[in-house]
């Protein structure tokens, strides 16, 4: 279960799927689908995506539901991989937080939101 804490509205630059991990756009007020750890990460895309140009819903702060995109356990820092899923990070990546539930590839996992940088 997951209980959301801040949700914000942003505006999409380029697609952005749902339940994935969002950076900072080019304007302000823009949100971007993540492709890697290398760019700040700020949250998280809800259930409803965005397209180009489009107002969508990105969770900063609490739990949320996000795509796996390998094996992860309890625990293991979160960054983005090419596609805005959750993957583990390694150090000098920047990360959204921290896995909150076991899961596979493709699955739909949990993460606590907790932006920074693995060390």
């Amino acid at each position: 279960m997951n209980f959301r804490g801040l949700t914000v509205a942003k505006i999409a630059e380029g697609e952005v799927k749902p339940r994935v991990i969002v950076c900072h756009g080019s304007n302000e007020g823009t949100a971007k689908q993540a492709i890697d750890g290398v760019e700040l990460l700020i949250g998280v895309s809800t259930i409803v995506g965005g397209g180009d140009g489009e107002v969508f819903d990105v969770i900063r702060s609490g739990l949320a539901s996000i795509f796996y995109s390998e094996t992860l356990a309890i625990g293991d820092p979160i960054t983005a991989d090419a596609n805005g899923r959750a993957k583990k990070a390694t150090t000098g990546d920047f990360i959204i937080g921290y896995a909150e539930e076991e899961g596979d590839t493709d699955e739909l996992g949990s993460i606590w939101i907790v932006p920074g940088k693995h060390s």
